[in-house]
């Protein structure tokens, strides 16, 4: 009799309504299975009703675990039935129809079907009085024994047991001779072809008149494919905790090393005279929406020790430890080497070689700025990088790029410069490509955007309050790629 509870196309995804049918009917079928089961203890001594009691138990069980998958899809619980005994459902159906058919669980039993439940449930009886001992079929595929060679007695089972699962086996015998007690445990036993299975075993003792032991009689159920499907499920999830823990961990170091490298700009960068006025600058690094992992986008501002300022910001490829640990290593050679004097477009080169002979190689853009307070000019280069944003008077236009590739690109490169005079209230906004890179290389909505601006930076009351407009602009987006701003104005 088919069972109500399984589609033919097991691996459609069920609707909610359809999951919470399915729980119910699951539920209704264990009420009349356990009444079922109060109807076959009546008649204890009938070698064929313990039979089928012992397979009300085990379809009870199926209906149990049925329905706590069935709760974990409704929980929307991930995959998991994907990695279960594939012959699980067939399994709990084909329990429900014995359990539920007046012709099979009241009659003989069906015809056996290889890689069907019954093929894998067997049941045996050890008589103590008069040493005879009885073995279905199934036991005997089970165990891989020939059935020439007889049945095992109860003294002779633990030699196809696991030496470290024969405590169980005995414990488990000696409880139902000695005490009386029912069986319930699992072993595993090695077939005589050498393959290992795991066996689970439930049964009762059979009492004489007198109350004693009589014999013992027990059902097996060969439960290999279902404990090796459970701890594949163990074994993913264990793996996916594990990633996890890589992952949260790569993250709070990327974080931290991000964190101890890039300064904390919010306020003037003063100059070691006090001739010029100060630069104001503010920075904000805004995370990529689409990874958890830092990227290597880095800023910087730096007062030197001739008295210009060193302005930078640059963009890595990758995420993570990797590309927070390149970013640090070519931020701190890029200090080094403009605190030493070296002009932005050699310092470009540099970097440049230093890349391409890194231990681990990558791409990078980057732009570098010397500002001279004292004669107001502004000396960069760039390395396939976006050029930065002038404001004047409440507009905005972007500065003409000098020649440039990306770092690490091509080795021996060399990098042009370009100079531009500034004027006390000027502002400038340096930025990653991340920012206002759009869905096609010639897609300059975000330059636009940004430009649109102009009139609340030059009106702004220092850099932070331009950074947050800038951040109020961009910031909600899903970006794909990590990003920076720095936002520097020219004092008066």
């Amino acid at each position: 009799m088919p069972s109500p509870l399984f589609a033919d196309h097991p691996a459609q995804q069920p609707e909610p309504g359809a999951v919470d049918a399915l729980i119910s009917q699951t539920r209704r079928l264990r009420g009349e299975l356990v009444a079922v089961r109060r109807d076959a203890v009546e008649n204890d001594d009938d070698p064929q009703q313990r039979w089928q009691r012992a397979l009300c138990d085990l379809a009870v069980h199926q209906l149990d675990d049925l329905g706590a998958h069935l709760g974990q899809l409704r929980a929307g619980v991930p995959e998991q039935t994907g990695t279960m005994d594939p012959e699980a459902p067939a399994e709990a159906a084909l329990d429900t129809a014995l359990a539920t058919d007046p012709g099979t669980a009241y009659g003989e039993l069906p015809p056996q079907r290889t890689g069907s439940l019954l093929s894998r449930v067997g049941s045996a009886e050890w008589n103590l009085l008069t040493d005879e001992v009885s073995w279905s079929e199934e036991l005997f595929q089970i165990f891989g024994r020939a059935r020439e060679n007889g049945p095992l007695s109860l003294d002779e089972m633990p030699t196809m047991v696991f030496a470290e699962d024969q405590p169980v086996l005995q414990g488990m015998v000696t409880d139902c001779l000695i005490d009386g007690k029912p069986i319930a445990g699992e072993f595993r036993i090695v077939r005589t072809d050498g393959s290992v299975r795991t066996v689970h075993m439930t049964g009762e003792p059979v009492l004489d008149s007198d109350g004693c032991t009589a014999s013992m009689w027990a059902v097996l159920r060969d439960v290999s494919e279902l404990r090796r499907s459970e701890r594949a499920v163990r074994e993913s999830r264990d793996s996916l905790e594990r990633s996890r823990h890589i992952e949260q961990t790569e993250r709070r170091v990327a974080v931290e090393l991000q964190e101890a490298v890039l300064p904390p700009w919010r306020g003037s960068l003063r100059f070691a005279h006090d001739g010029p006025a100060p630069l104001d600058v503010a920075a904000h690094y805004l995370p990529a929406a689409s990874t958890g992992l830092i990227g290597g986008d880095w800023y910087d501002a730096l007062a030197l020790p001739d008295g210009d300022a060193l302005l930078t910001v640059g963009d890595l490829t990758g995420h993570g430890v990797a590309a927070t640990s390149s970013m640090a290593m070519l931020l701190g050679a890029l200090r080094g080497m403009a605190v030493a004097g070296i002009r932005p477009g050699a310092l470009m080169g540099h970097l440049n070689q230093l890349l391409e002979t890194s231990v681990q190689p990558a791409l990078g853009s980057a732009m570098c700025c010397r500002y001279d307070p004292v004669a107001q000019k502004l000396t960069w280069a760039q390395a396939g990088h976006p050029a930065p944003l002038l404001f004047r008077g409440g507009t905005g236009h972007v500065l003409r790029r000098p020649e440039g590739v990306l770092l690490g690109a091509t080795a021996g490169t060399a990098y042009g410069e370009a100079e531009t005079p500034l004027v006390p209230g000027d502002l400038l906004v340096l930025h990653t490509d991340g920012l206002t890179r759009g869905s096609r290389p010639d897609d300059d909505t975000g330059t636009r955007r940004l430009l649109a601006l102009g009139a609340r930076l030059v009106g702004a009351r220092d850099a932070q309050d331009g950074v947050r407009a800038v951040i109020e602009e961009f910031g909600e987006e899903q970006r794909e790629d990590d990003a920076c701003v720095m936002v520097v104005r020219v004092g008066h």
